[in-house]
Order: structure tokens, then C-alpha cells, then sequence
């Protein structure tokens, strides 16, 4: 659908994570999974940009950072990144 690759940060037993997981793998997008739980990294960007707390789900779609968004919202982010 679009060589924008959408990152979808997530951790195991987060409800909101599972539910934007089931339209994301059916949206045909290029999702980058990560973990924060086992990725320091990953977790430290998420913080930078949820006010310092390890908020999940938190997507970026190029520059764009979304916490808990929408699926509408990511769709849209990748819309204007492929524009």
C-alpha cells in the first residue's frame, strides 16, 4: 500500500496495543514491531515523547509520534507521509 513504514511500539499485556494490532497487520502498511520491554531504547523514545512515562501504543510514522492513537490517525499519518 505505501513504502512508509509505520513503528508500533507496544509491550505484552496491553489491551489498547492488541486492539490497534489487529487493523494495523490487516492495513498493509510496513509495521516495525518493538517491545519496549526488551528494548531500552525503544522505551527511552517512547518517553521522549509521552511527558517521560513508557505510554503504549505509541507509533511513529516518519517523524509524526502518536500516543495511543487511532487506526483513522495512523492512516492518515501515512497518507500525508506518502504524499
Amino acid at each position: 500500500m505505501s513504502d512508509v513504514e509505520v513503528e508500533f511500539y507496544w509491550r505484552p499485556g496491553c489491551g489498547f496495543c492488541a486492539a490497534l494490532e489487529r487493523p494495523l497487520s490487516k492495513s498493509g502498511f510496513t509495521v516495525k514491531r518493538v517491545n519496549i520491554w526488551e528494548d531500552p531504547d525503544a522505551a527511552a523514545r517512547v518517553r521522549s515523547v509521552a511527558n517521560g512515562n513508557e505510554v503504549v501504543p505509541t507509533v511513529f510514522v516518519g517523524s509524526k509520534a502518536m500516543v495511543n492513537p487511532s487506526f483513522g490517525e495512523i492512516e492518515a499519518a501515512v497518507k500525508a507521509a506518502s504524499a
